[in-house]
């Protein structure tokens, strides 16, 4: 099965390092990162789309963090 996720953090080095860690369990970059102004909260905000190919079947249940 293929999973997807989407990461978001706030524009600092914890947004690259979580792209980083998913990147180093398996999951692959999926079209370009996005970035956009939190007008709410004053901050810019980074967002990437991962996949992974895993053996299985998709449940809602599955925990995408921990694949």
């Amino acid at each position: 099965m293929k999973l997807y996720r989407f990461l978001s953090d706030d524009d600092t080095s914890a947004f690259c390092h979580k792209v980083t860690a998913a990147l180093n369990k398996g999951w692959e970059l999926h079209g370009g990162a996005t970035y956009a102004y939190d007008g709410a909260r004053g901050v810019m905000r980074c967002g990437q789309a991962v996949v992974k190919q895993v053996p299985g079947t998709y449940t809602p249940d599955i925990k995408l963090g921990e694949q």
